[in-house]
């Protein structure tokens, strides 16, 4: 039972012995592919030139493409894309596209085609970031735009942003991307430091967002526990901070976000903030299934 590649491709001891996938119309395997990913479409590219060219064809592509694409592409130069297939220009803008001198980043999901979005906490407005005293950026591999903001000590945590963009219609998620304490490279190890980390058990964490047609949503955590421990926390979390929907009638989103823990009883520091994401609710559960979002 069962058929090999060989007989696939209609050979059986070099002899032909009838129709094989070679002989399926380029037309015919693009009205199929058109239902894959990606990824899947360009696996089946391998197979055999009609594969190959079904795999490759603008129509196939176009369909992948979100529908704001042009929209990405204005944010590069014309050079970069203008002699570009549509499987040209969905590899380009895979990768992230700087915006916003550098401090946001959009990209299309590699397997869904969908917008995704980062912003640095140097995009952010952060309370007292430009006190020595209180805050310090820190130059790491470990972010995507490769500085975190530090805070030492402060009394009125802060942090808020904002972003307005021609998201396509979808569901949202947005989170804050957080690390207790601050970290190191020592003889090649990552070190962790936890000597100004404290308050964050005593009052929980506000976070919010609110859209430009009047969404809304609220949580708040402790970032961590009554012994003042982050679970995992040698590690970055996501915090989610809610959902939001846009929908097929607006040309543009504004979407507004804070993180905030003002209560000037006590104190609180030794914590980084490295960004917020925007990703639709349908990647961000795939990144979970593969193990967590990338940074």
């Amino acid at each position: 039972m069962g058929l090999s590649f060989s007989n696939l491709n209609g050979e059986h001891n070099g002899s032909s012995i009838g129709p094989s996938l070679g002989d399926i119309p380029e037309s015919c395997v693009a009205c199929v592919i058109l239902h894959l990913t990606p990824p899947e479409i360009c696996n089946l590219a391998r197979l055999n030139r009609a594969f190959r060219g079904a795999a490759s064809s603008d129509s196939v592509w176009e369909r992948k493409l979100p529908r704001n694409y042009r929209d990405l592409l204005g944010l590069l130069p014309v050079e970069r894309y203008q002699s570009l297939s549509k499987k040209g220009v969905f590899a380009l803008l895979s990768r992230p596209i700087p915006f916003d001198d550098g401090n946001k980043e959009v990209w299309i999901d590699r397997v869904t085609g969908r917008v995704c979005m980062a912003v640095s906490a140097k995009g952010m407005a952060i309370t007292g970031v430009e006190d020595r005293r209180y805050w310090n950026w820190i130059a790491t591999e470990e972010s995507r735009f490769h500085v975190v903001a530090y805070l030492q000590q402060i009394w009125w945590f802060e942090v808020d942003g904002m972003v307005r963009f021609n998201l396509p219609p979808g569901i949202y998620c947005l989170s804050f991307r957080i690390h207790l304490g601050r970290f190191s490279k020592r003889l090649g190890r990552r070190v962790c430091h936890f000597e100004h980390t404290h308050g964050w058990e005593i009052k929980p964490v506000r976070f919010s967002l609110s859209t430009s047609d009047g969404q809304e949503a609220s949580c708040e955590y402790y970032l961590a526990d009554k012994e003042g421990e982050q679970t995992g926390r040698e590690s970055w979390r996501d915090y989610k901070v809610g959902e939001f929907v846009v929908g097929c009638s607006e040309p543009t989103t504004e979407v507004q976000w804070s993180m905030k823990q003002i209560d000037c009883t006590h104190s609180k520091g030794g914590i980084c903030v490295d960004s917020v994401f925007i990703i639709p609710i349908d990647v961000k559960e795939g990144n979970k299934r593969k193990g967590g979002v990338k940074r």
